[in-house]
């Protein structure tokens, strides 16, 4: 005899399989065809990301190109507030799901991008090479003629910065290990270094300055970077004040004609004031 409960499942589920398991999840899977995510399982089943993160990190990987992802933005579609999305974030960069780089602008200026990965340390995808045009194919003609741009060749990583002042920078993470920097980071705020030790600023004095009240570890610093340039430019001591004419030193010693004495005088043909006045009676 059928177990009754079972077949009221399955009149009111009727596309519930017969061969399903017995207990946990069923899918019914559906065949998409256009507007879907393609979503890896390491992200969906990460051991370690909040489910708060999961979600975020799907969402962005579902927006095309130049949608804003900050958490204010992000705060205005979910339901969860800032804080929980700003923590969400910092999981998703510390995974490498994303990363927040600052790309300067000209002019002095930086702006945070941020770049989503599929998969924690991916690159694009390479284009499809053009085949090769036969020998006896016709040459094209018109707009098509023209050759086309070539992209940039990739260029190869800087040499690390060197100097008192890269040195410095350098030398902070052994204050604090929050304070590593990149070399591209040493190299940019290297002049600003420069800027205080032609200021009389020891080494000393602005690795003190640069490190004084941290907060406490762990506290991240997210930033390292931004948060030195902040205090190189906002903490430069002024140049130190020109130093004015100096005293006239003491007059030489020279010797009077008339007596042989010595006596201080700008004067060298100067006679003593002695002989002065037995030459003025």
């Amino acid at each position: 005899m059928a177990d009754p409960q079972s077949n009221a499942a399955t009149s009111a589920y009727p596309e519930i399989p017969a061969d399903a398991p017995p207990s946990g999840v069923i899918h019914i899977w559906h065949r998409h065809t256009e507007r879907f995510t393609v979503v890896g399982n390491h992200l969906a089943q990460h051991a370690e990301l909040s489910a708060a993160a999961i979600g975020i990190a799907v969402y962005i990987q579902s927006l095309p190109d130049g949608v804003s992802v900050t958490a204010k933005a992000l705060a205005l579609h979910f339901s969860e507030g800032e804080t929980t999305i700003r923590r969400a974030l910092n999981e998703l960069e510390r995974a490498g799901y994303i990363a927040r780089p600052r790309v300067p602008l000209g002019g002095g200026r930086f702006a945070t991008r941020t770049v989503s990965y599929d998969k924690p340390g991916c690159l694009p995808d390479a284009k499809p090479k053009p085949k090769p045009v036969s020998a006896q194919a016709p040459a094209p003609s018109g707009p098509q003629a023209q050759p086309q741009p070539q992209p940039p060749a990739r260029s190869e990583p800087p040499h690390p910065p060197t100097g008192p002042a890269a040195d410095l920078l350098a030398r902070l993470r052994l204050a604090d290990p929050r304070l590593l920097l990149s070399a591209g980071d040493v190299q940019r705020l290297a002049p600003a270094v420069e800027t205080w030790l032609s200021r009389a600023a020891t080494p000393a004095q602005i690795t003190r300055t640069l490190t004084a009240n941290l907060p406490p570890e762990p506290v991240p610093i997210h930033h390292p970077a931004r948060f030195l340039e902040y205090r190189l430019r906002n903490l430069l001591p002024p140049p130190l004040p020109a130093q004015g004419p100096q005293p006239p030193g003491p007059a030489p010693l020279v010797t009077c004609d008339g007596c042989e004495r010595a006596f201080r005088s700008h004067d060298p043909d100067a006679s003593c004031g002695d002989c002065r006045e037995v030459g003025a009676a």
